[in-house]
């Protein structure tokens, strides 16, 4: 057996850099929730517009993910994590500078593509990590899993703290030094490309699926703007756009050899399709509460971006403490009781929202955030176990990438209802209407896990 001292030696500094380089995604999808009402008021946009600065970052990571990987397949996982960071730094110097949400927009698009890197790139290095140091692979996948979920709740915090003293556009050049730290780190350290068959371009690039990619971006996009406009304008001739590309999305990807989305493999398991819906509903719950709260309590209660964030700390607290009590008890109790658990605290936490439309009074903001953190650990881990048991060994790799779809998703509706609702205002009694809808789908979200029973898969 190795020695433990110089096997962490040989795998700690690696394994650093690339967490590193993997938090900027979770972060920076974080970190918007306090600098939306600074935009807003700087770029003089409304509420509902200014939503676009969350979607477009969400549209281009469900569409970058699953690409990079087969990028990196192709070029290399390091020398495609390197070529990110740089697309990092250069979304985030410019980015700044611009005075237009158009400007702002295109910053987060690329800085979305330049984050999407790190992930499937970090994954495909840590088997050499594992093999030159002698450190378990699960160990160290866990290492990078506890950065993203750190990243993506202390977000608020530190996103508060840099628009307060330096504006909003200091939530992009914090990514400088990141980048620039895990650009080095990695060239140094992470292990060089393995020798590869060189694959053509174009065979990258059919396997890629790019008509199924831009499709579903279509997609999305015609409807997203035809319910942002819907207060200021009824866009109706945006639904049958809408239609035509969802019909013909579906036909593309029910022929596509590699499809974007694996429509037939969702058809042909049932437990699969609900661990997605159930798990982008949470997401909708979840980010109605996570970027709408920071918003409300900032426009409705007059709270500074600096406030707002570290009001939001709970969340990331009992996240890190709950965590591995919930890995714990999947272990104790089964997957099926502790879904059930999680997903009845989020209808009380999603519920418990209601208060701040009563009081926003500091104690009871930090009360309410501590308990909206536990069901999204809870929730996460259980659900990252239930598409273990649900997805055939062969579609592990496909169903991941489906899951963090439907991940992005998630958080896209729930942007769009919060644009939606907040178009008139950040008031107490929008605050509860949004309240309703989230709890609401909490109920939904539970009456649907009640059906799912993932079975554990055992080694044949």
């Amino acid at each position: 057996m190795p020695d433990q001292t110089a096997t962490r030696r040989r795998s700690g500094w690696p394994v650093a850099a690339l967490s590193l380089g993997t938090l900027l995604n979770p972060l920076n999808s974080s970190m918007i929730a306090v600098a939306l009402v600074p935009l807003q008021h700087d770029l003089g946009v409304d509420v509902t517009t200014v939503t676009w600065v969350v979607t477009s970052f969400y549209l281009a990571s469900a569409a970058g993910q699953p690409l990079m990987g087969r990028l990196g397949d192709r070029f290399g996982p390091r020398r495609l994590f390197l070529f990110g960071m740089i697309v990092v730094v250069v979304a985030c110097v410019l980015t700044p500078f611009t005075d237009t949400l158009a400007g702002v927009c295109a910053g987060r698009v690329l800085l979305a593509i330049g984050t999407a890197t790190a992930f499937p790139s970090a994954i495909s290095m840590l088997r050499s990590i594992a093999a030159t140091s002698g450190a378990g692979s699960a160990r160290l996948l866990g290492r990078i899993q506890i950065a993203n979920t750190s990243g993506a709740a202390i977000g608020p915090v530190v996103g508060g703290i840099l628009v307060t003293l330096l504006g909003w556009q200091a939530i992009f050049w914090i990514n400088v030094p990141l980048a620039a730290v895990t650009f080095v780190g990695v060239l140094l350290l992470a292990p060089p490309d393995p020798d590869r068959e060189p694959t053509p371009l174009r065979r990258t690039l059919t396997e890629s699926d790019i008509p199924g990619i831009l499709l579903f971006i279509a997609m999305l996009t015609s409807l997203l703007v035809f319910l942002l406009e819907l207060p200021r304008e009824a866009m109706w001739w945006l639904l049958p756009a809408f239609a035509a590309a969802a019909g013909l999305f579906v036909w593309r990807e029910l022929r596509a050899a590699h499809p974007f989305l694996d429509l037939r493999m969702l058809a042909g398991n049932r437990t699969l399709m609900l661990v997605y819906l159930c798990f982008a509903i949470f997401s909708v719950v979840y980010y109605s509460a996570f970027f709408g709260l920071p918003q409300y309590l900032q426009e409705g209660a007059g709270y500074p971006a600096s406030a707002a964030g570290l009001l939001m700390f709970p969340l990331a607290a009992v996240t890190i403490v709950v965590t591995p009590l919930a890995a714990r008890a999947i272990e104790r109790f089964g997957l099926r009781p502790t879904l059930v658990t999680g997903a009845i605290t989020l209808v009380v936490g999603a519920a418990l929202l209601a208060l701040a439309a009563v009081d926003t009074a500091p104690w009871l903001v930090l009360v309410v955030t501590a308990a909206l953190g536990i069901p999204y650990c809870v929730v996460s881990i259980a659900m990252n176990q239930a598409l273990y048991a649900a997805a055939r060994p062969e579609d592990a790799g496909v169903a991941a990438g489906i899951y963090q779809t439907s991940r992005y998703l998630g958080a896209i509706v729930a942007t769009t209802i919060l644009g939606l609702l907040f178009s008139t205002g950040q008031t107490p009694g929008n605050w509860l209407i949004v309240v309703g809808v989230a709890t609401a789908l909490a109920v939904v979200h539970l009456g649907i896990l009640v059906t799912v029973r993932p079975q554990r898969r055992t080694a044949s």
